[in-house]
């Protein structure tokens, strides 16, 4: 004899049967949600450590912040003060957030998919990039990329070589002031522009790449590549360096070490002359490197750093010179000499 199901019976299975789809679905959900990459830092000796490492493990982040998380360090360090005097302060800091410190590089690359390098001191950025290029880990290199044009030339021709995405860029490029300049079209086309910012120096690189990089590097956002020609003013609290683009365009910066040293830009147009507004913080930076570590495609590419540092080394050529007229191939030309003995090492 055939029994009917009651209705307290169907509505029991159709309940069951509703829960298990749903869960069903979160957990296929969940299981399609990719792993968060995991990050670590080199050189724990700078204020930007910290501060990125807050923004990326930030549990609230959003868009292409989220799913990056610092998860190691390595504390590294050098013998000038800016390092020696503050790594020790910055591991802490980066400690008390539950990241672990580890004591090499190699084992700091056995932790993380990508890898920031902080180092303050950029001498030893191409002897640190080496082995995370070498284990295919996609590169960010804080400013400034090297300590000099042949170390920056290396480092992206064996990131080439190797097939690792690699970039380096000040925060100052990606700006809201900055940005926002790119897309005025009250300037029609740009015809020069002049930036300025605080500018002292390191002892043992070229003068403009521990800070003037930070005015330099919006200089090429607004103007691009292509300039030939550099000569630099100096005197004792400022420098003038101007570039000639091979269009005829002039591009200006202004090294400050006395008196106010806000960063700042002008842009002068074909239909206007516009200065910058908010000069904005690391989080612009930031998302920039979330995309990149994620995507694996550099918002600023290697033959643009490589120009920018070529510029800034010609800067210093000019000096020598007394301010003479300084061609970047020259200087390009001198320092690739030197790039296959640095590899060779």
């Amino acid at each position: 004899m055939k029994h009917p199901i009651s209705r307290y019976g169907r509505n029991l299975w159709f309940r069951v049967a509703l829960v298990t789809l749903v869960l069903s679905f979160f957990a296929i959900a969940h299981a399609a949600e990719p792993a968060p990459l995991r990050a670590g830092m080199i050189g724990l000796d700078t204020s930007h450590v910290p501060a990125f490492a807050k923004i990326f493990n930030n549990p609230k982040a959003t868009g292409d912040l989220a799913g990056i998380k610092v998860v190691a360090g390595y504390p590294g360090g050098t013998d000038i003060p800016a390092s020696r005097d503050r790594v020790k302060g910055f591991t802490e800091q980066l400690r008390g957030m539950g990241i672990e410190i580890v004591e090499t590089i190699p084992q700091l690359l056995d932790k993380v998919d990508v890898v920031l390098l902080e180092s303050v001191d950029g001498r030893i950025h191409l002897q640190e990039a080496i082995p995370v290029i070498k284990a295919g880990k996609p590169l960010f290199i804080d400013k400034p990329a090297a300590g000099s044009l042949a170390d920056a030339i290396a480092i992206y021709e064996l990131a080439k070589k190797h097939n690792v995405p690699c970039f380096s860029s000040s925060s100052l490029r990606f700006a809201p002031g900055i940005q926002e300049l790119l897309k005025n079209e009250k300037l029609g086309t740009l015809a020069g522009a002049v930036t300025w910012g605080s500018c002292s120096y390191q002892e043992g690189t070229p003068d403009m790449f521990f800070y003037g990089i930070h005015g330099i590097e919006p200089l090429y956002a607004l103007m691009g590549t292509g300039c030939e020609t550099v000569t630099r003013i100096q005197t004792k609290d400022t420098d003038v360096v101007s570039g000639m683009w091979k269009d005829g365009r002039v591009g200006t910066y202004r090294g400050i070490r006395r008196n106010k040293a806000d960063f700042g830009a002008i842009a002068f147009g074909s239909k206007a002359i516009v200065q910058s507004g908010r000069e904005g913080g690391y989080e612009e930076l930031c998302r920039e490197m979330g995309r990149f570590f994620k995507t694996r495609k550099a918002p600023v590419q290697p033959e643009e750093t490589i120009e920018i540092f070529a510029f800034m080394e010609a800067a210093d050529e000019s000096k020598r010179q007394n301010g003479a007229p300084v061609t970047l191939a020259s200087v390009l030309a001198k320092a690739r000499a030197e790039v296959a003995t640095k590899l060779a090492k």
